[in-house]
């Protein structure tokens, strides 16, 4: 343990930093839950987003090289905001691809997931308008909420009941232009569990809501071709507006909002997130686009973090885990050990064992529901599953 004060311990001076901001570090470091930052291991890994080893794929990069010779644009930035100068040709060839393959009648990208989040739900939701939200929604969309002038409420994590009275409660209102929207997320990235879309869908239609799906954990692990657990259900054209991201699955960096040509036109004019930030680089852009081209192409990655997924599931019933962890069909799964002295403990033994497990502490997730998150890869092997679960059992 260690305090912060008016002495910084790295640099040995005295440096103006205000009492009220050391109180905070202070008490985070009194919980055990002081966040820092660590550089990459050579663990094998069981921690990281990228579900189908995209990020490291030579095929990709090479094919995404290609793209910025064939379209003459070998530069190292996008040299502006995509109102200026940063639409470069390529913005349009991958919005164009990813229509297509989320079926989608308009695309716009974003630079990350945290900036289409904010910028949607800081601009759509109008003052008079509701949002409600699941209580385990992604901090990015808490954020973009509070930005705007929405009233928002939560209703219980994945609970059909409890969202149907909300709505039910709020269509009492004599507004005749008010409009509702509903978030969820497809797979939760705390938890790996995924909501009755179908359900939801049905209660939005019936209560004539928007419905939005943030599906950052779904794309590139469900799907015939990683499309998306809206597309697998088939469900796509109920939803107002979806959130891919491609910093997890698809291996790159940046995010897009799916819906229809006029929410496309209104976000390049009133999301600020859009429009007052420099663009993605051409070769993020390229990056991004070879990556979609080869989820449509190859099926091999996805087959194997489905048999892998499968295999894990199989494992925790074989060993008798299945009740310490939060039930999952996704890359994504959480075994429960409460306490972040005692789950920072653990994940430390599993990592000295060579596997690269992270805690999740409060108060990212609520005290008591303390984990250990995992997550699946489509170049896990199976021995590398019972190796990784067999330390657990003899961990907890």
């Amino acid at each position: 343990m260690f305090y912060y004060s008016s002495k910084d311990a790295t640099f040995g001076v005295m440096v103006n930093f205000p009492n009220k901001l050391a109180k905070k570090l202070n008490e985070r470091s009194d919980a055990n839950a002081l966040r820092s930052l660590s550089v990459s291991n050579k663990l094998t890994d069981f921690s990281s987003n990228d579900y189908l080893g995209f990020s490291r794929d030579l095929t990709i990069s090479e094919q995404a090289l290609h793209l910025l010779e064939e379209h003459n644009t070998l530069q190292n930035g996008a040299t502006g905001s995509r109102l200026l100068s940063g639409n470069h040709p390529l913005y349009q060839i991958l919005e164009t691809t990813l229509c297509e393959f989320h079926q989608s009648e308009a695309a716009l990208v974003f630079n990350s997931g945290y900036d289409a989040n904010i910028g949607f739900f800081s601009c759509v939701p109008q003052r008079g308008d509701i949002v409600l939200y699941d209580e385990y929604i992604h901090a990015s969309i808490r954020d973009g909420i509070r930005m705007g002038n929405a009233k928002s409420y939560k209703f219980k994590h994945n609970d059909l009941a409890d969202l149907e009275a909300r709505c039910k409660a709020e269509c009492k209102s004599n507004l005749t232009d008010l409009e509702i929207y509903v978030v969820t997320e497809s797979v939760f990235s705390m938890d790996g569990d995924m909501p009755d879309l179908v359900g939801f869908a049905k209660i939005c239609e019936a209560y004539n809501c928007r419905f939005v799906v943030d599906e950052a954990h779904a794309v590139g692990v469900l799907g015939k071709h990683g499309e998306g657990l809206l597309q697998e259900l088939n469900i796509h054209d109920n939803v107002f507006a979806r959130i891919v991201t491609f910093g997890k699955g698809v291996g790159c960096h940046g995010a897009a909002v799916l819906g229809s040509t006029m929410l496309k036109s209104y976000l390049v004019n009133f999301a600020r997130s859009f429009i007052y930030t420099t663009g993605l680089s051409p070769h993020a852009v390229a990056s991004v686009l070879s990556a979609y081209n080869y989820l449509k192409s190859q099926g091999r990655e996805l087959e194997q973090l489905k048999h892998i997924i499968s295999y894990f599931n199989g494992k925790l019933v074989r060993l008798g885990l299945q009740e310490q962890f939060i039930s999952s069909n996704s890359a994504i799964h959480c075994c429960l050990v409460s306490g972040n002295d005692k789950v920072r403990d653990t994940a430390k033994s599993i990592q000295e064992k060579g596997y690269d497990v992270r805690p999740i502490l409060s108060p990212t997730v609520p005290e008591g529901q303390e984990r250990l998150r995992i997550c699946l890869h489509s170049f896990n092997s199976e021995n590398e599953v019972d190796d990784l679960l067999e330390e657990l059992v003899s961990l907890i």
